[in-house]
């Protein structure tokens, strides 16, 4: 199935773009001639649009709208995209699997009555549109053919392509009014609470240093942050250790965590659960540490350390430590 033009859902995120949203440009511009976003913001629209061009779209749809800061969920995004799409024509839209995204995607599909496909990890056009998915922990390919009418509406995973610029395209900017009707506006954010974090994001950090029930105890997560801290990376936990109250859910890999793909992915006293292995095991270099050598987790290892994970990472800080100091 030959597309001609698909259109990407732009996502303000921390004063910049999501990186998500770079990710599915970059894999737009491999299946489509023309590529156009939308993007809903209250403020900082056009310094965004600018970015969006670099990563290859022609045209930016901006709905700069203070309200749009304060509406539940993303069903001020929906809108815009409805309003977007009537302009553009796409063949196929493109939202990140973000929390806002998947509110938005959904609110768009009934706006438009079209079906969505969400959790993709990959699509194909050859020789008809095709969305990938994973199932059973990430170990089997599923492909939904899409039919109907256009435009389809996918959600797509973070981490599911790596992003890169065009180059110094412009894109042209097209100001949309957003008519919101009075159930959009009626309920709104008082305010927001963002946790105090220091060094990378975990789903951006180089190298991320997880811990599970192995570590036996949540202060002893203070290892794993000493380590991070020192390979400039981040945290992160399984499932069962988030679930018991030791890290919260921002530290969560896995399939109803976070997707990560860092260089080096060190699993401290994770037994490598189908559900945590689904969210880290695209990274590079992935080293195993467990006192039970018959642990999932290192069949997917790189290098895999049999021992307690208590007893071996205090000698691995210290052996860190004398290196760069």
């Amino acid at each position: 199935m030959a597309l001609n033009t698909i259109l990407v859902v732009a996502e303000a995120h921390d004063g910049g773009l999501h990186p998500v949203t770079l990710e599915l440009l970059t894999k737009a511009r491999s299946m489509a001639p023309d590529v156009h976003a939308v993007l809903a913001a209250p403020e900082g629209g056009e310094a965004l649009a600018s970015e969006l061009g670099q990563y290859g779209a022609s045209t930016v749809y901006l709905a700069e709208d203070a309200r749009i800061g304060e509406c539940v969920g993303g069903f001020a995004t929906a809108f815009a995209v409805r309003d977007a799409a009537a302009q553009a024509s796409p063949d196929l839209i493109l939202f990140g699997q973000t929390y806002a995204g998947r509110d938005a995607a959904g609110c768009a599909a009934v706006l438009m009555q079209r079906t969505v496909v969400s959790n993709i990890i990959d699509l194909e056009a050859d020789p008809e549109l095709r969305a990938i998915s994973t199932v059973f922990g990430g170990t089997q390919r599923v492909a939904t053919a899409m039919s109907g009418p256009a435009p389809a509406i996918v959600v797509v995973r973070a981490k599911s392509f790596e992003a890169s610029e065009k180059g110094t395209s412009v894109a042209e900017v097209v100001h949309l009014t957003l008519d919101l009707p009075r159930w959009v506006t009626a309920a709104r954010v008082a305010g927001r609470a963002q946790e105090s974090a220091s060094g990378p994001k975990l789903e951006d950090a180089p190298v991320v240093v997880s811990g599970g029930r192995g570590l036996q105890d949540p202060k002893n997560f203070a290892l794993l942050q000493e380590l991070a801290e020192m390979l400039h990376g981040a945290v992160g936990a399984s499932r069962a250790v988030v679930d018991a109250g030791w890290v919260p859910y921002a530290y969560q890999v896995g399939q109803t965590g976070k997707t990560v793909k860092p260089t080096v992915y060190i699993a401290c006293g994770i037994s490598g659960a189908m559900q945590h292995t689904v969210g880290m095991k695209g990274a590079k270099y992935i080293i195993a540490i467990n006192k039970d050598e018959g642990a999932p987790i290192f069949k997917l290892a790189d290098l895999g350390v049999v021992g307690d994970a208590l007893d071996i990472l205090p000698k691995l800080i210290a052996e860190v430590r004398s290196r760069i100091n």
